[in-house]
């Protein structure tokens, strides 16, 4: 099934005809393929056919032209796909299931020869072999349990799968700007009740203290479910300082596209993320500002100075296709909206 099935815009405004063209842009150019979604005079209904309600998610109107220009106001593809993996995980779905890959898929994996050759695997099996060669087992991906937190949140899609799942606890951040954490705090508080969760319940609550405006009556429990602003790097606040290695697991979600935030960005995760040996970093970024803006950040020697390393590193495409991660490959501007990085780091005990 393809990543973007799960979408629906929901415009709150008259159509305009840039809306017009932007809905016709897959028929004009099929192969083309949507990376960012909805904005402020368009929201966004999320559908997964494993929980019991749609999520309808509101996005940020940034005012100022710094704001604007760091993109938190769109839904990515990095943060449908992450999202995606911690329900897999935590449900016991297999998301490499051959029922869930279309015919296209399975030609592409055995080469677009014929099933049932001299030299071809039947489609399904091979189809699973390859994911299971490239791909962490989806079970890794489960958070029922643990605490996480996630950095660049934008619309906190994997956050709020967290806390409808069952983690224990779970902290939403985000860069301080008024606009953008209000509309988080929104999302999160709106989101994160027991009607949109399969089981019928939330295991961690909402904070009372950093959610004021939306606070609901008998779920307001400390440190449950928290929104706070957080610049990468920054770390001399006193939340910061509160919950240095505090948690299971770090969520990053397309913020790979800014090449000289990547220091701070380790930085980040290196504190957040927790010492012992079962931690673990999430991250899952999109090509679209070319592979050459995005790759360093994975460089060994200089996530080793954070006490990190790469676990494994694989690219996925929009139809759940995984291939090798690659240092140099080069795709054209359509070519690589389609695909994603994903990426577990752990600690580096080792070094």
């Amino acid at each position: 099934m393809s990543l973007l099935a799960r979408l629906t815009l929901i415009s709150d405004t008259e159509p305009d005809p840039e809306d017009f063209l932007a809905s016709s842009l897959a028929v004009i150019f099929p192969d083309d393929v949507a990376n960012q979604h909805g904005d402020h005079n368009n929201s966004l209904l999320y559908t997964s056919p494993h929980l019991p309600k749609p999520l309808p998610i509101s996005l940020a109107d940034p005012k100022g032209d710094e704001d604007r220009k760091l993109f938190s106001h769109f839904l990515w593809n990095s943060s449908l796909q992450l999202a995606e993996l911690v329900e897999a995980g935590t449900l016991g779905l297999d998301s490499s299931s051959p029922d869930d890959v279309s015919d296209a898929v399975s030609d592409e994996v055995n080469g677009g020869k014929e099933e049932g050759g001299p030299d071809q695997v039947p489609k399904p099996q091979r189809i699973r072999t390859e994911q299971q060669k490239l791909a962490a087992p989806t079970s890794e991906f489960n958070i029922a349990g643990l605490s996480t937190i996630e950095l660049g949140a934008g619309t906190a899609l994997p956050s709020i799968m967290s806390a409808l799942l069952g983690a224990r606890r779970v902290a939403v951040t985000d860069y301080p700007s008024p606009e953008v954490l209000e509309t988080l705090r929104k999302n999160v508080t709106t989101l994160t009740q027991p009607q949109f969760s399969p089981t019928g319940r939330i295991v961690a609550a909402l904070d009372k203290e950093t959610h004021t405006s939306y606070e609901k009556k008998n779920i307001a429990v400390k440190r449950g479910i928290e929104v706070q602003g957080h610049g990468w790097g920054e770390l001399s606040g006193s939340w910061e300082q509160e919950n240095q290695h505090a948690f299971d697991r770090v969520f990053a979600a397309d913020c790979l596209w800014m090449p000289w935030q990547h220091e701070n960005l380790r930085t980040s995760i290196s504190w957040f993320l927790g010492k012992d040996a079962g931690a673990r970093a999430w991250v899952v970024a999109g090509f679209h500002t070319g592979r050459e803006n995005m790759r360093g950040f994975f460089e060994q020697e200089t996530l080793r100075k954070h006490d990190l390393v790469i676990e494994r590193i694989w690219e996925r495409d929009c139809n759940g296709v995984d291939r090798e991660w690659d240092w140099d490959r080069k795709d054209g501007i359509t070519e690589r909206k389609r695909w994603l990085a994903i990426a577990v780091l752990k600690r580096d005990l080792e070094g």
